[in-house]
């Protein structure tokens, strides 16, 4: 059976559908997916700019007063030389080194102490508290070392104050070159605490200050013993100090857990400032937005497959329909064989070539006998009874699979027997005679041999449905019936002569 052009469009369109359902989601999670990545690398470039954002201010404000704090100390170092300074009053001496620097916030005690240790003159007492800092490490640097220059300590708690500073601190040289003490002053550590408050970095991240020999100067937010830690032998402060800025991802200084280290060197200075962000925090907000957006997406993608999955189950059960309705255009209702649409479109079929042309072709032409009076008698119900009856005979007379059989209108079927030369067809008519002759409806009131048919047969040699024997192969087996109609009836005559012999004789035309 051939399809019907809307029903091979209602099957592609089906398939297509079910592509599309198929298709659509997973282009829909490519999308998704895609665009979750470039969310993630937004959220990794967002922390990596902040942070250093952050940096640049933070570095900004402490090189600043780091430099305002140094210039404090090379003024007091000039003006321990200035001619007539040890002359002046100890007030003026005071105001003369010191100035205004011992009022800024944060600073801590403003010293000079000699080349023992003992302090000379103290910015914040006339005279000087007595103190000895012969054995702090900045004494001992700049005693050791001439040319060292500004030096920056660990943190350390004042002997004046008690609490947490770190010193800046410059040599001081006599005319001679020898070594004549050392100027100070310390910077409270609650400076940092002050410039880092507020600053939000997530429960794992951290903001440190350390000196390049690896010493804590300060944490954000503070831990305790974290401050005047030693973290020199760690692998990401050891990258600290040989790249001098940039950020990378790798573990804490003191532990594994993987981190993103944004760093820079504060100006010249000897220090080091870095912000540390956990991974995981970084992505906590792009996994809130992939989990909604991941959702989002499943329940479209869900959505979309179930509308392609049942409109293509719809288009499916239309194509059913279709084909159903295909099959009933080319059957026969009251008997269920194929009908004279479908008979047509297989002469259609040997006429286009469909069917091979190198085979032979026949064809027999049925027709009840005196069929009429069989109606006018037992009434149409009978009637109908008996054509279902020969139905099932003819069935019963075909020998292979290609064979066709027909009800073609009224009491008129066809059998079509490809590859059947005249004799093997004229062999199917004697035994559609012979089941014929078996046919009997008891409950009616016809017995077994009451009913016959008269059949026309034809055939074609091989190749000849090529050139239009197909045309004329209805017309020449219609023409045989009506001669066994007129030779007497229940006979099968060949082709268009008058047929001799009574019941299953067969004559051959001339």
């Amino acid at each position: 059976m051939r399809m019907t052009p809307d029903l091979t469009g209602h099957l592609r369109s089906a398939r297509a559908w079910i592509g599309l359902g198929v298709l659509a989601p997973l282009g829909l999670l490519v999308v998704s997916g895609l665009m979750l990545i470039d969310l993630r690398v937004d959220a990794w470039d967002k922390a990596a700019q902040t942070s250093r954002n952050l940096l640049q201010v933070i570095e900004r404000d402490i090189a600043g007063n780091v430099e305002i704090i140094d210039l404090s100390l090379r003024g007091v170092v000039d003006n321990l030389s200035t001619p007539g300074f040890s002359s002046v009053s100890p007030a003026l001496r005071q105001l003369i080194l010191f100035d205004r620097a011992v009022t800024a916030r944060d600073m801590g005690v403003f010293l000079v102490v000699d080349e023992n240790g003992d302090t000379l003159f103290d910015a914040n007492a006339i005279p000087a508290r007595p103190l000895n800092n012969a054995d702090r490490s900045y004494f001992r640097a700049h005693r050791d070392r001439p040319d060292l220059g500004l030096f920056i300590s660990e943190p350390v708690t004042s002997r004046l104050l008690g609490v947490p500073v770190i010193v800046l601190s410059r040599r001081i040289t006599k005319p001679d070159g020898s070594f004549g003490g050392v100027v100070q002053a310390s910077l409270k550590l609650t400076y940092f605490s002050r410039l880092f408050a507020n600053i939000a970095l997530g429960a794992k991240g951290a903001i440190n200050l350390y000196a390049r020999d690896g010493q804590r100067i300060m944490r954000h937010p503070e831990i305790a013993g974290a401050i005047g830690d030693n973290v020199a032998a760690a692998t990401s402060f050891q990258r600290f100090v040989r790249e001098g800025s940039g950020s990378f991802i790798g573990s804490a200084v003191r532990s594994d857990e993987p981190r993103h280290h944004t760093f820079t060197r504060i100006g010249d200075l000897p220090l080091i400032l870095a912000v540390t962000l956990a991974p995981d925090e970084i992505d906590a907000e792009w996994r809130a937005k992939a989990l909604v957006i991941g959702s989002i997406v499943l329940i479209l993608c869900g959505l979309c497959a179930g509308l392609s999955l049942l409109f293509g189950r719809e288009l499916r059960h239309r194509g059913r329909m279709q084909r159903e309705l295909a099959r009933l255009s080319l059957t026969d209702p009251l008997t269920g064989l194929p009908n004279r649409r479908r008979f047509e479109e297989a002469l259609a079929d040997v006429e286009g070539g469909r069917i091979t042309r190198d085979e032979p072709l026949s064809l027999l032409v049925i027709d009840v006998d005196h069929f009429k009076a069989v109606n006018d008698r037992y009434g149409h119900a009978v009637g109908d009874e008996v054509l279902k009856g020969l139905a099932r005979c003819l069935l019963a007379s075909v020998r292979h699979p290609g064979d066709l059989v027909c009800r073609v209108g009224g009491e008129e079927f066809v059998m079509l027997l490809p590859g059947a030369e005249v004799a093997g067809a004229q062999r199917v008519a004697d035994t559609v005679h012979a089941e014929v002759h078996r046919l009997g409806l008891p409950a009616a009131g016809i017995p077994a041999g009451a009913l016959t048919v008269s059949i026309g047969l034809t055939g074609t040699a091989p190749a000849s449905a090529a050139h239009g024997g197909a045309t004329d192969l209805y017309r020449v087996a219609d023409a045989a019936l009506y001669a066994a109609k007129a030779s007497g009836r229940n006979r099968t005559c060949s082709r268009s002569a008058a047929c001799e012999g009574a019941s299953g004789e067969n004559a051959e035309a001339a």
